[in-house]
């Protein structure tokens, strides 16, 4: 959570969220670091090149099934034009690897 977003510009920021609790944001980690703001979660962003529907069905469990099943967490974000799968970093590979499988 970032409570004071006044020293963040807003072109840095890649995706922002505001909830009742607070603001979340997704910057780099090396702006994040200059800026000396805490984080909890440092990710892969892995965006499908597909293009998406936001009325589309289905996308989503099917590729969040068979990353679960690898034990991969994914925090995904579905945009006008694709999907933006977030993952740790140490899972980028792996993921990647099953997203490409699920490709083909």
């Amino acid at each position: 959570m970032v409570p004071d977003l006044s020293k963040i510009n807003p072109d840095d920021i890649i995706m922002f969220f505001k909830e009742g609790e607070g603001n979340t944001i997704i910057i780099r980690k090396e702006l994040a670091d200059s800026l000396q703001l805490n984080y909890s979660f440092i990710s892969a962003w892995i965006t499908l090149t597909v293009h998406s529907s936001l009325t589309a069905v289905g996308l989503t469990a099917t590729f969040s099934k068979e990353l679960s099943e690898k034990g991969i967490s994914s925090n995904v974000v579905a945009a006008f034009y694709h999907y933006h799968i977030f993952v740790d970093k140490k899972d980028t590979e792996e993921a990647m690897n099953i997203l490409t499988r699920l490709s083909e």
